[in-house]
């Protein structure tokens, strides 16, 4: 099934994101856990893809059990120093799986690589591509507190407009962990003629080594009543991963109350995490 069609209901819309492995040593492990987050059946799943295509290979194989044990998969596909050749054969090999939803990413320039060297350029290059190459349904991501090489907001929103014109279907934000960011991401958004759906992503921390990544990846604001939570509970890991959760959670429940009807977690490869907060919300998603 698409996911432009899963979200285009009033029912609450919940999904997790898992990644594959880096190697082949671990794979059976993180299969397990990819297929324990589909044992409770969301709404959809997301898998991530290596920086560069390392875990291509791995994307379609978790897509494909995912997509076996009766949930939706979108796969992300990277296109940053991919060839034209190499998306083509990527999406052929998509498509002849069944794996019909795709999340259109750039990734991360490697050291000494320039833009102009590369066969896609921006990820509106990779969704002008993917639309061109099949029936995929077909989303891209955004960043409410700006894209770390975007100089301002305006422009940031500017090159997320190419994306939709190019075919996105719907975005999925990165994470965030004061809502108000994103409210006012949206307002700014629809004022420049993006309509497409955009599916919240909340990031349960539930350990302190996390902030640290999170914060160099992503470079989001850390607001003060989370910041109290770590100083409060972040040297006991038992109640740290018990108050991220239930920080997370009441993201997820202001979101659903404002009227954002789909929500996708940032659960990774913890089966309990996803379980506890599915839990968490188990009357308000049905």
């Amino acid at each position: 099934m698409k996911v432009s069609e899963i979200i285009k209901g009033e029912k609450p819309v919940l999904s997790f994101e898992v990644f594959p492995p880096k190697t082949s040593e671990s794979y059976e492990s993180v299969k397990s856990s990819a297929l324990g987050v589909a044992a409770l059946k969301p709404d959809f799943m997301s898998v991530t893809y290596g920086a560069g295509g390392s875990t291509d290979t791995y994307t379609l194989d978790i897509a494909e059990s995912i997509l076996k044990a009766g949930v939706t998969p979108i796969a992300h596909l990277t296109c940053v120093c991919a060839t034209k050749d190499k998306i083509r054969s990527m999406l052929t090999q998509f498509k002849n799986s069944g794996v019909e939803n795709i999340l259109a990413l750039r990734g991360d320039l490697p050291q000494g690589i320039t833009k102009e060297s590369l066969d896609f350029t921006y990820a509106s290059d990779l969704v002008d591509e993917i639309k061109k190459s099949g029936d995929f349904c077909v989303g891209g991501a955004c960043y409410p507190e700006n894209h770390p090489e975007s100089n301002t907001i305006t422009k940031d929103i500017e090159n997320l407009k190419k994306k939709v014109d190019a075919g996105c279907e719907f975005l999925t934000t990165q994470m965030f962990f004061d809502n108000n960011i994103l409210y006012n991401f949206l307002y700014r958004i629809r004022e420049a003629g993006i309509t497409v759906p955009v599916i919240p992503g909340i990031m349960p921390i539930t350990n302190v080594a996390q902030i640290k990544r999170t914060c160099a990846l992503s470079g989001t604001i850390l607001p003060r009543r989370f910041i109290r939570m770590v100083d409060r509970f972040g040297d006991n890991p038992a109640a740290m991963k018990q108050a991220g959760i239930a920080y997370a959670t009441e993201q997820i429940i202001d979101l659903y109350a404002n009227g954002l009807n789909a929500v996708h977690v940032y659960s990774m490869n913890k089966p309990d995490v996803a379980e506890k907060i599915q839990n968490n919300l188990k009357d308000i998603i049905g």
